[in-house]
């Protein structure tokens, strides 16, 4: 791709062969000299971002574009004297990924703590899958790449594992009382779960499209205890049981006598439907009636709708033309979310610096580490002061 040549302009694109690499730098090792005039070509689910100075200037979409910088082929080099032939204008492109990155899985590596109500202090496993897209290039860069120099999907993966458990367990503190209540609560659990996480993943440029908990695993002593309570529940019906035997007697009973038999033959046969009737009304439930969904109306490719006041505006806008909210996210307040503009000194919703990161939460019980925000923590489950 000529990013290191003197004299010819560069033409900058990108094929990712592994399917798992979420953005690709160019050039792939140190810093470059991209020319004014270089070309930048990007494919369908590909999005560019130029950092000329060490900043980030502008995110380019699908298509052809032209690069604007300082750097004048070979006049560069020779005005570069000073630096020893190298230009202090220096030019990278990052070019973001920007499909759906399916089936990542997610973890404990080490279990966590949970309180319950009837068993007290207990330690879980608990594993899944999530799928992940890159929505705003330059936050998604700003935030995770630009720090910590990760790319690929198995790189951010164990981070943002890190940050699932972490809400996994807020999560299961606030809407599970205890381990005899989960099953059949998976999907009611993932949905909450999805929905908990979305303004962190969004804090990172990243949108959360799917999560599942796939397994909930207590120790084996737990699971004994589960199994036990399991089997004590069956012993609820014994009263139905011991009806069910006395009416099959009494029906045996009237085959085999006479006229008395077949009288409480017949009288057994009058009972039988009421006492069904309210065995099924006990149980409860029932199919209710199909219902179908209308077929959603595609919206046209040319325009969004603006994340603020949900105006439609066209696809290539930088600010929303109603309300003026900027688009193309460069940072976020870490302590509101505000938007903020690539050369801001403070937050101009709440002031507060923008160069502010979040501080971790430490538990006052056991002074272990959580990430910030937790609301139990991680190693001893007690909530959160």
């Amino acid at each position: 791709m000529g990013t290191n040549n003197v004299v010819f302009l560069e033409v900058i694109e990108w094929f990712d062969e592994t399917g798992k690499e979420l953005v690709h730098r160019i050039p792939e090792g140190g810093s470059g000299e991209i020319k004014f005039g270089a070309q930048l070509i990007l494919r369908e689910s590909q999005a560019g971002v130029l950092f000329y100075k060490g900043k980030a200037c502008d995110a380019f979409e699908p298509g052809r574009h032209t690069l604007k910088t300082g750097n004048i082929p070979i006049l560069t080099k020779i005005l570069a004297i000073p630096w020893a032939g190298t230009s202090p204008l220096r030019a990278e492109v990052y070019i973001a990924n920007m499909k759906i990155f399916p089936n990542l899985k997610w973890g404990t590596r080490d279990p966590v703590a949970f309180k319950d109500s009837e068993l007290g202090l207990i330690r879980l496993r608990a594993h899944g899958v999530f799928n992940i897209q890159i929505v705003q290039p330059v936050l998604f860069i700003n935030s995770l790449v630009g720090t910590m120099g990760q790319f690929t999907t198995e790189e951010i993966e164990e981070y943002l594992k890190r940050v699932i458990i972490s809400r996994f367990n807020d999560h299961l503190g606030e809407h599970l009382d205890s381990l005899f209540n989960l099953p059949g609560r998976y999907e009611e659990l993932s949905e909450g779960l999805q929905k908990r996480l979305q303004e962190d993943f969004t804090h990172f440029g990243i949108a959360l499209n799917n999560l599942y908990i796939t397994s909930i695993t207590p120790p084996s002593d737990v699971q004994k205890a589960i199994d036990d309570k399991s089997r004590l529940s069956v012993l609820t019906d014994l009263d139905g049981l011991v009806k069910m035997k006395a009416a099959m007697a009494m029906e045996k009973a009237a085959e085999s006598q006479g006229e008395a038999g077949a009288g409480m033959g017949m009288g057994m046969g009058f009972m039988m439907p009421a006492m069904f009737a309210q065995s099924f009304a006990q149980q409860g439930g029932g199919a209710g009636p199909a219902t179908g969904g209308g077929a959603k109306v595609a919206k046209a490719p040319e325009q969004i709708d603006c994340p603020d006041c949900r105006h439609p505006i066209p696809r290539e806008s930088k600010f929303c033309p109603l309300c003026g909210h900027q688009l193309v996210v460069f940072d976020q307040c870490v302590n509101c979310g505000k938007n903020l503009p690539s050369n801001a000194k403070f937050c101009p919703k709440c002031g507060h610096p923008a160069d502010e990161k979040p501080t971790p939460q430490i538990c006052s019980h056991c002074k272990t580490e959580n990430l910030p925000g937790a609301s139990f923590c991680n190693q001893c489950g007690e909530k959160m002061g």
